[in-house]
């Protein structure tokens, strides 16, 4: 009976001990909006291909989480010599897609509405979100994107990796995962950092993101 009991709490502290290890995606730098970075002249202007573009999501509660995808609503990126320079991009709040949960269940179709009201990203008052490119950095080895991402009429900059591949007229830019707190751009819903009593209920301010952006000239 106590080896029994034994092998349970080994059992246990080893499976605590995976899920505490486990790593979670980096928060992109935040700080207050920039200015935002001017075309130049000589510079090669790339235009978003909406349809091969889109942002993983993901959510995090307690007890489970959600994710699915984003779309864009239109967008440019510019370069010199290869790198990029300026860009900006519409992001299609209308467009949040639920990959979680079957299409075909009610379920999916109660969290979009959920997402897109009031308690959340508030569509109907707030369609779209942009993001502002502002600069392009080099840090140990990785490209740094920062840019002023405004959503519900607050902006803050955010700067995290992201790698660039180009292949005939096609540029494809792509992020790592990292999140934002959701908190600083006023979606506030069972935020525990916010509001008491919650228990259990609440969400984690933490959203995880990963861009995924092609355009052609």
């Amino acid at each position: 009976m106590k080896k029994n009991l034994l092998s349970i709490l080994c059992v246990s502290v080893l499976t605590l001990s995976l899920f505490s290890c486990k790593e979670k995606a980096k928060e992109a730098t935040t700080s207050e909006a920039e200015t935002v970075a001017v075309v130049e002249a000589e510079a090669t202007k790339y235009t978003v291909n909406t349809e091969a573009s889109s942002i993983a999501w993901k959510g995090f509660k307690p007890t489970d989480e959600h994710f699915g995808t984003i779309g864009l609503k239109s967008g440019s990126i510019s370069t010199t010599d290869g790198t990029i320079t300026a860009g900006s991009f519409v992001i299609d709040m209308g467009s949040i897609v639920v990959l979680d949960i079957p299409a075909d269940e009610k379920g999916n179709a109660k969290l979009v509405s959920h997402l897109s009201n009031d308690d959340f990203f508030d569509v109907e008052k707030f369609p779209t979100a942009t993001f502002e490119i502002t600069g392009v950095t080099e840090s140990e080895g990785k490209t740094l994107l920062s840019g002023n991402l405004t959503l519900k009429e607050a902006t803050n900059n955010v700067t995290f990796p992201v790698s660039t591949t180009t292949e005939g007229d096609t540029i494809t830019l792509e992020s790592e995962t990292f999140t934002i707190d959701r908190t600083k751009w006023n979606v506030r819903y069972g935020s525990k950092s916010l509001f008491d009593n919650l228990g259990d209920k609440f969400i984690n301010d933490d959203i995880e993101l990963k861009v995924t952006l092609k355009a052609t000239k």
